[in-house]
């Protein structure tokens, strides 16, 4: 399945800090491209462009050979772009059906009714607990329901921001099935990931960011195999252990939470 999201010279500011410079990278439908880097890279600041939040101050964002760029949140993801932010970022104070049904306003009832279903076999977890307040969720929960929000938009191309951060392996493996299969029915996804070898597992092509430039772009399984090279992209030296340093989370993150599952 042809078509793309096409990032094309991406600057952006936050305030006097530049945050993006000249940024080009390509996430094609049917795939699982990786966007990886330290923290204070940019990923978050290119998210937040790729999802409307962020207006850039130079370059372009196109959807299938579509101009998307400053467009509104609610328009991108109607063209067909759903952001999963970092944090696992639900309405905390609405149910999970209250959830589900943010965004889709503007379709019929019907129409409503067929989307939830959909992504509730996905995740029959949720739809236990439909009439559960989503603050009650637990960690892995929220992030399911995360992802579900983007998912029943029916969108083209999905952007995950640290998948797995915080959250149980088993969760994270269930997860990142859920990543896999929507590559292979077609959706674009570009993974953010904290757990570099994670995401190398599962892309297929990989991009690294440094102080808002790309400084490494390749097939992910190559890099997976230079551990050396993507310890230069972060870090500038290969004074490092890439695999302490690069390839594993940080100390404590992504051993999981009570009651993550």
């Amino acid at each position: 399945m042809s078509g793309s999201v096409a990032v094309a010279g991406l600057s952006a500011r936050r305030g006097r800090k530049t945050v993006l410079d000249g940024v080009s990278i390509e996430v094609p439908r049917g795939e699982i491209t990786a966007l990886l880097g330290s923290n204070g890279a940019g990923k978050s600041s290119l998210v937040a462009v790729l999802g409307g939040l962020l207006a850039p101050s130079a370059g372009s964002v196109s959807l299938d050979g579509t101009p998307i760029t400053g467009l509104s949140p609610e328009r991108i993801r109607r063209a067909g772009l759903a952001v999963v932010p970092e944090g696992h970022r639900v309405l905390t104070d609405l149910t999970i059906a209250d959830n589900l049904r943010v965004g889709l306003s503007h379709l019929r009832r019907r129409e409503q009714g067929s989307r939830t279903d959909a992504v509730l076999e996905r995740f029959p977890e949720l739809g236990e607990r439909l009439g559960q307040d989503a603050g009650s969720l637990s960690g892995g929960q929220q992030q399911m329901l995360a992802i579900a929000q983007a998912l029943v938009a029916e969108p083209r191309y999905v952007v995950v921001d640290e998948l797995s951060l915080g959250l149980a392996p088993i969760v994270v493996d269930r997860l990142r099935d859920v990543l896999v299969e929507l590559a292979a029915g077609g959706v674009g996804v570009l993974l953010i990931e904290q757990f570099t070898m994670l995401a190398l597992s599962i892309s297929t092509r990989a991009y690294v960011l440094r102080n808002g430039r790309l400084v490494l772009e390749g097939a992910a399984e190559e890099l997976r195999e230079e551990p050396s090279t993507l310890a230069d992209a972060y870090l500038e030296t290969s004074h490092v252990d890439p695999a302490r340093d690069i390839l594993s989370p940080a100390s404590g993150e992504g051993s999981g939470e009570a009651g993550a599952q």
